[in-house]
């Protein structure tokens, strides 16, 4: 514990937590991020599985929170940004609904966070 917030320290590094921003990551950014990366992670494997090639991928999260309420994350919308993919667009909609299917922390969240994702291509 710190004066604002907690330190974690891990394998890779420090972490620095924090409600207040100035001070470390917010804890809603660190599960919006876990949820994208985890969701991000776990496409990229199925299309690399399905020698689907690609330039790069970018992830855009847009996320809803119940101020009236206790501030809860109640929806989280990835928008993957695919460019140059050699696929139709139907290839990559299935991957990532496989991949949705398969990333443990989108299934750890989804009945409490209504979590969407779309794809967009360059």
């Amino acid at each position: 514990m710190k004066d604002i917030g907690y330190t974690i320290d891990l394998p890779y590094g420090k972490l620095d937590i924090s409600g207040d921003e100035s001070a470390g990551f917010r804890p809603f950014q660190l599960l919006v991020s876990s949820i994208a990366v985890c969701s991000g992670g776990v496409f990229r494997t199925i299309l690399d599985k399905k020698r689907i090639s690609y330039k790069s991928i970018n992830l855009e999260a847009d996320v809803v929170r119940n101020e009236a309420n206790v501030n809860e994350v109640t929806e989280v919308h990835l928008t993957f940004i695919i460019e140059g993919a050699q696929a139709n667009f139907e290839k990559l909609e299935k991957a990532l609904q496989l991949a949705t299917k398969n990333c443990p922390i989108v299934q750890s969240v989804n009945k409490s966070i209504n979590i969407t994702e779309t794809i967009k291509m360059i």
